[in-house]
């Protein structure tokens, strides 16, 4: 059997390892929110319904069964996340939280209908593709974190980390969604950046920098042409 938990642990677990983390239990807790001791019992479950693996370093991998529920729940949430953004027309930063309650309760059929729908391909309204992306892969195709941004360029916001809802209003509020375009003015002593939006110049710290890909903006005017909805 399948749980709403047990299908939140093995995206978790999935996600985490496409951004380049190893899993272990403290991650766990960390992304989820929970205590150490229920991650322990979680991944006690798993393994004996032989979704995860737990390596004697304590890295949990994923068994190709868990993989598959994961990619299938990741893929969910990510249609979802477009539904209410495309089709809806809900704000970008309110998507993740709802599309985290209703991927549990979407069937294999309406599944199907939202992908044809809206096409199996597409980013999602943070930019994030279905399967999460790792950093390598995302650097070869040009993109680098904000806080690795040359001072004196303009760039294109191409993807956010969206599992933090005050993060995303935070660079909602300063002009900074997918699709937008910004202007590095400089990389001050403080480690702060000031950064020139559509909203205006604006400061923001290594935190909010780490989680913010961009691109030199000549090579990025053509993407995410959705990303503006509402």
């Amino acid at each position: 059997m399948i749980t709403v938990s047990k299908e939140d642990y093995l995206k978790a677990i999935l996600e985490a390892e496409c951004e380049g983390e190893n899993v272990i239990s403290a991650t766990l807790a960390h992304w989820l929110k929970v205590s150490p001791p229920a991650v322990t019992m979680a991944l006690r479950r798993l393994k004996k319904d032989n979704l995860v693996q737990v390596r004697a370093d304590g890295r949990v991998q994923l068994t190709s069964a868990g993989r598959e529920i994961a990619r299938r729940t990741a893929n969910r949430h990510h249609l979802i996340e477009r539904m209410l953004s495309e089709v809806f027309g809900m704000e970008w930063y309110k998507v993740h939280d709802e599309a985290e309650r209703l991927e549990h309760a979407v069937s294999a059929d309406f599944e199907a209908k939202l992908a044809k729908k809206l096409g199996r391909k597409g980013a999602c309204p943070h930019g994030n593709e279905a399967t999460p992306e790792n950093p390598a892969t995302r650097r070869k195709r040009g993109m680098r974190l904000l806080s690795d941004a040359e001072p004196g360029n303009t760039y294109s916001v191409e993807s956010v980390y969206e599992r933090d809802r005050k993060l995303l209003e935070f660079l909602e509020e300063r002009g900074m969604r997918p699709g937008s375009g910004l202007e590095l003015l400089a990389r001050n002593y403080d480690q702060t950046l000031t950064i020139k939006t559509g909203t205006g110049t604006v400061s923001v710290g290594q935190p909010v920098a780490e989680k913010v890909w961009v691109s030199p903006k000549s090579r990025n005017s053509r993407r995410h042409s959705h990303a503006h909805a509402t």
